[in-house]
C-alpha cells in the first residue's frame, strides 16, 4: 500500500492531508470544549447545531466549487483555502458568543469544502492508473481513521499544558503546514481537466439518479442514516457527558474520542480481511445492527445505573469499530455501481447525501440530550440507527447480482449495445444505471 507514496507530487499531497486532519482534530476537541465554556450544560445543543452548519456548507458549497476548480490552478486555489481556514482558526478563541461561533464554523467548513473536492479531483490526475488510485483510497481512510485516534491523543497531551485555546493554534499550524506541502508538492502547473459536461445542477441530478435508482446504493445511505446516529452521538455528546455526568477533565474528554478512534482504526487495518470473508451487503447490515445494539445498551446502562468512565470507554471503542465497518466499503460499492465518466457524478451524490445524512443526525443528539438527557440522547440515535438497518434489510435486496436480466425494446436490434452486450437476448455485462439503463429492473 505504501509503495504509491514513491511520487513526489503524491506523497506531498497526502503528507498535506494528513497534517490538515491533524489541524482538524485538534480543531473538534476544541470546539467541544469552547461550546461547553460558552454554553454549559446546553454545549451539545450548541455542537450539534455548529456541526450541522458544517454540514449544510459541505451539501451546498462543494458542488458549485467542484463546477469553477476546472478553470482554477490547482496549486493556487488548494493553497488559499488552506491559509483561510487557518486564519479562520486563529480567530475563535477570541469570540464571546456561540452566534459568532456559527458564523467561524460557516466560514471555515465552507473552505474545506472547497478544497476538499479539488484535492480528490487532482489525484486521479496524478495517479492515472486505477489499482494505484484504489490504494491510494485505502491509504486516505487509514488517514482519517488515525486522525481520530492520535489527534485526541495530542489533544490530550497538549492540554496538560496549554487551555483549549492554544488547540486552535495548533490547528492553524496544522493548515499552514498543509498548505506548505502543497506548495513544495510540485503541483504548480497542474490544472483540473474541465471536461465535464454539463451544469453543476445537470451533473448534481446525474449522480443523483445513478444513485436512487440502484437498490444497493440506496441501501449504503440507508446504513450511512445508521452511522451518522452513532458518529454524532460521540462528537456532539462527548464532551457533556464526561464533564457533566461524569465530572472528568478535558483530558479525559479527549481520552473519550481517543477510544472511538482506536476501535475505528483497527477495523480498518482489517478490513480487507473482513470483505473477504462476509459480502459488502452482510459486512454493512452486520455494522448497522451492531451500531443499533451497542447505542441500546448504553442507553438503558445510563438509565439504570448512570454513566461509568470504563463502561463509556468500551461503548466508545466498539461504537468506532462499527462505524468503520459500516463507512469504508462505500468505495466499493461505488464503483461497482457506475462507469468511469459517471463515477465522479455517483461519488458527489453519496458524498452530499451522505452529509445530509449526518444533517439529521448532528442536531437530533444535541437537541435530545440538552432537552430530554443524555440517556435519551442515546435512546433516540438508537431509534434512528434502527430506522437505517431495517430500511436496508427492506431496499437492498439479498441476491445483490451484477448481472440482472433485462431487456431493451427501445433499441433497434443491430445496435452496438445488444451486439457487444447480450448475447442470445441474455446480458453479459454488470447492470448499472446510465443513458441506456435508467431504471432497475422491477423483477430483480
Amino acid at each position: 500500500m505504501f509503495a504509491v507514496l514513491a511520487p513526489r507530487t503524491y506523497r506531498h499531497l497526502f503528507l498535506a492531508q494528513v497534517v490538515a486532519l491533524v489541524g482538524t482534530g485538534l480543531l473538534t476537541v476544541a470546539l467541544g470544549l469552547l461550546a461547553y465554556e460558552l454554553a454549559g450544560e446546553a454545549a451539545g445543543q450548541a455542537l450539534g447545531t455548529a456541526l450541522a452548519i458544517k454540514m449544510v456548507a459541505y451539501i451546498t458549497i462543494a458542488p458549485i466549487v467542484g463546477a469553477f476548480a476546472s478553470r482554477l490552478p490547482r496549486r493556487a486555489f488548494l493553497v488559499a483555502m488552506d491559509i483561510v481556514r487557518a486564519a479562520i482558526a486563529l480567530t475563535l478563541p477570541f469570540v464571546t458568543e456561540i452566534w459568532q461561533v456559527y458564523v467561524l464554523i460557516f466560514l471555515l467548513q465552507s473552505a474545506s469544502a472547497a478544497f476538499t473536492p479539488t484535492f480528490q479531483a487532482t489525484i486521479p490526475d496524478i495517479l492515472p492508473d486505477e489499482e494505484t488510485y484504489t490504494k491510494a483510497l485505502s491509504l486516505s481512510r487509514l488517514a482519517y481513521d488515525m486522525e481520530s485516534l492520535t489527534s485526541p491523543m495530542i489533544a490530550a497531551a497538549l492540554l496538560t499544558v496549554i487551555s483549549f485555546n492554544g488547540l486552535f493554534a495548533g490547528t492553524s499550524v496544522g493548515f499552514v503546514a498543509s498548505a506548505l506541502l502543497v506548495v513544495t508538492s510540485g503541483l504548480a502547473v497542474q490544472r483540473a481537466t474541465g471536461q465535464q459536461k454539463g451544469s453543476v445542477f445537470e451533473r448534481t441530478i446525474r449522480g443523483i439518479r445513478i444513485y436512487l435508482a440502484t437498490p444497493r446504493l440506496v441501501g449504503l445511505l440507508a446504513i450511512t442514516l445508521s452511522a451518522a446516529a452513532a458518529g454524532a452521538t460521540v462528537i456532539v455528546n462527548t464532551v457533556v457527558i464526561v464533564r457533566e455526568e461524569l465530572g472528568l477533565s478535558q483530558t479525559a474528554y479527549a481520552i473519550a474520542l481517543g477510544a472511538y478512534g482506536l476501535g475505528s482504526m483497527l477495523v480498518a487495518l482489517s478490513i480487507s480481511s473482513i470483505l473477504k470473508r462476509l459480502s459488502d451487503r452482510s459486512a454493512l447490515l452486520l455494522a448497522s445492527i451492531a451500531l443499533t445494539l451497542l447505542l441500546g445498551v448504553l442507553a438503558a446502562l445510563s438509565v439504570t445505573m448512570g454513566f461509568r468512565w470504563p463502561v463509556l470507554l468500551i461503548g466508545w471503542f466498539l461504537l468506532g469499530a462499527a462505524y468503520s465497518l459500516s463507512v469504508t466499503p462505500a468505495g466499493r460499492l461505488l464503483r461497482r455501481s457506475s462507469h468511469t465518466d459517471n463515477r465522479p457524478a455517483a461519488f458527489a451524490a453519496q458524498f452530499a447525501l451522505s452529509h445530509a445524512c449526518w444533517l439529521i443526525a448532528y442536531p437530533l443528539a444535541g437537541w435530545i440530550g440538552a432537552t430530554s438527557g443524555q440517556g435519551m440522547a442515546l435512546a433516540g440515535m438508537c431509534l434512528l440507527s434502527a430506522t437505517g438497518a431495517l430500511l436496508a434489510l427492506a431496499l437492498w435486496p439479498a441476491n445483490d447480482a451484477e448481472r440482472v436480466e433485462h431487456t431493451h425494446e427501445d433499441l433497434p436490434p443491430n445496435h452496438p449495445h445488444l451486439r457487444e452486450g447480450h448475447q442470445k437476448g441474455q446480458p453479459i455485462h454488470p447492470f448499472i444505471i446510465d443513458e441506456l439503463h435508467t431504471h432497475w429492473p422491477k423483477d430483480s
